[in-house]
């Protein structure tokens, strides 16, 4: 037992100590946000989790859910969360008592001292077949938005959902860029939402599906933001380097067919996996290397696409970690930028910290572990300070 405490308190003394000459505080300050999913088995625990991203800069995380372990673990940090409602939720989102009680029971005792500046109500409805959901969608946000309103929150907790480019009827050139008229009747008053709430409109845009499905048309060049000829947009008379930025002005120009210009697109998810099954194409450690560096390095100038070009684009990747229990295909398993252990998928240039996990021997060190997990905590508390 003393032995054990004594290597405990050893290893986090050392951790302390060291802080100041570390790359904890030499990284550069990343400014892009991260999708931290959580469908695994083998991933760390959150407090471990909050001390990699605080080494890493990160300031800003997305959630699927409203994990209170995670909320309670970045509390009293400088992370900025966006919290999930799931998609299971929506029909009883739809009644604004019970969009209150969600609210009051997942959100305000995380509140001040772990931010949350917005709730993803609903993931991708628009792109599946459920119509009844997609009915739900605009209420549940209605609902959620005015519980905010009548807690005091809507001022500084915005609501929205996230969508995939399968809600895109046209988006070449980008100019050109329309919805899909059968969602047109869900789509045009949730705008009218947006425009209303000043909340942003997100997109989940994955280049590496149009190369995937066409890896003798698109060019891997035009995908990863490495030099090629681009395409010219007719319409705009605008030059296009990379099948992102093509994207994200498509869904601008969408929104201005529907008499709006005054709404912000954002990524919310977007990134490369670094494996696959033999019929994905291009899911490679180099290719995901590549496109999440280039990526970061488009991030780090703050630009913004040819149509935007003074909006930077904000920007959560996608993922923190691998996922070991997502279904086929295998690269759903294999978006992340960390492994479970802390490990670097790929060099890109981030590299952080994971504090190492420390297993009891025996049930008589109980209270090493907790003086342990207080440590950490203090660890991570120190680092914020």
């Amino acid at each position: 037992m003393a032995s054990f405490t004594y290597t405990v308190l050893f290893r986090i003394i050392l951790v302390l100590l060291s802080l100041s000459d570390s790359a904890l505080f030499h990284v550069q300050s990343l400014s892009f946000g991260i999708n931290y999913g959580q469908i695994a088995n083998n991933l760390p625990s959150p407090p471990r989790v909050a001390v990699l991203l605080r080494s890493l800069n990160v300031s800003r995380v997305k959630l699927y859910d409203a994990d209170p372990n995670v909320l309670q673990a970045f509390s009293n940090s400088e992370v900025d969360f966006i919290i999930g409602l799931g998609n299971e939720f929506l029909p009883n989102m739809t009644d604004p008592s019970k969009a209150q009680v969600w609210i009051q029971q997942h959100v305000t005792p995380h509140l001040p001292q772990t931010k949350i500046s917005c709730i993803l109500v609903g993931n991708e409805i628009l792109s599946g077949t459920d119509t009844k959901l997609m009915s739900y969608l605009l209420t549940a946000m209605q609902s959620v938005y005015t519980a905010l309103v009548n807690l005091g929150l809507s001022q500084t907790v915005t609501v929205t959902t996230a969508h995939s480019l399968t809600i895109m009827g046209n988006s070449y050139p980008p100019s050109a860029g329309t919805f899909r008229e059968d969602l047109a009747q869900y789509i045009q008053p949730l705008l009218n939402f947006h425009s209303q709430t000043k909340a942003p409109f997100l997109i989940n845009a994955y280049p590496y599906f149009a190369y995937k499905g066409s890896p003798n048309e698109v060019p891997i060049e035009y995908v990863l933001f490495q030099p090629n000829s681009g395409m010219n947009d007719s319409g705009s008379n605008l030059h296009y380097d990379n099948m992102l930025d093509a994207q994200i002005d498509a869904v601008y120009a969408a929104m201005k067919v529907m008499g709006h210009t005054d709404i912000e697109v954002r990524i919310s998810e977007t990134g490369w996996p670094s494996k696959g099954d033999e019929n994905e194409a291009g899911a490679t450690p180099e290719n995901a290397g590549i496109y999440n560096g280039n990526l970061l390095k488009k991030i780090e100038e703050k630009k913004g696409t040819p149509a935007k070009p003074d909006v930077p684009i904000d920007t959560y990747i996608f993922a923190l970690f691998n996922e070991n229990l997502k279904p086929d295909p295998a690269s759903e398993r294999n978006y992340g930028l960390f492994y479970p252990n802390g490990t670097p998928v790929y060099d890109i240039g981030v590299n952080g910290y994971l504090p190492e996990l420390i297993f009891s021997s025996s049930a008589h060190d109980i209270n090493a572990l907790s003086i342990f997990n207080f440590l950490i905590f203090l660890t991570v508390y120190l680092l914020w300070k």
